[in-house]
């Protein structure tokens, strides 16, 4: 475990090799699941910020769900959470050509009509941050949907920290990352 300002990284994801692999998985992340893609505070002003902007891109059933449960709701588990289709894909979600889901948000952050890309939580999957009072706690969520990843991960030779470097600095910014990569190094 490395420890850097209030944060624990576990070993896991350190050591484990992971790319997505969306041409096998389709974004099974965006569909299966517990509940919706966690939100922070900041993040649930955004949803309703942007709505309006990217509804074009949503699903007819998406744009139902949220009309009909709000932008988010709350789920004893996980808090503040995207709402789900049915229990399944992300209100926010929808499918390609080739059946992969992609983000409403972040397709319209990718055509430069929106300024956030998407859930911090969405974007550091399969890392999943556990807030303390003192600290974040960040681990490796492994489940057999990513194994396709996992998989390529390794024939790349990509850990998983290298592999979410932009989700890692967009959240704890790029000093952090870089002394993380400083720590890994040193204790090779």
């Amino acid at each position: 475990m490395i420890i850097i300002d209030q944060v624990l990284v576990s070993d896991q994801v350190i050591e484990e090799q992971f790319v997505c692999d969306l041409t096998k998985c389709k974004g099974g992340c965006c569909e299966d699941g517990d509940a919706g893609a966690p939100l922070d505070n900041q993040e649930k002003e955004y949803v309703k910020e942007f709505y309006e902007i990217v509804k074009p891109y949503m699903t007819k059933q998406g744009i139902k769900e949220v009309e009909t449960v709000g932008p988010y709701l709350y789920d004893r588990e996980f808090g503040w959470v995207t709402p789900t289709i049915n229990g399944g894909i992300c209100a926010y979600g929808y499918k390609d050509e080739k059946n992969i889901i992609k983000c409403a948000f972040e397709q319209a952050y990718n055509d430069g009509k929106i300024s956030w890309k998407k859930p911090i939580s969405c974007h550091l999957y399969p890392i999943r941050v556990t807030k303390y009072d003192q600290y974040d706690a960040l681990n490796y969520d492994r489940w057999h949907i990513c194994d396709p990843a996992c998989q390529l991960g390794k024939s790349l030779q990509v850990p998983l920290y290298a592999f979410l470097k932009d989700a890692l600095v967009r959240k704890y910014g790029e000093q952090w990352y870089a002394e993380l990569v400083e720590d890994i190094e040193d204790t090779k």
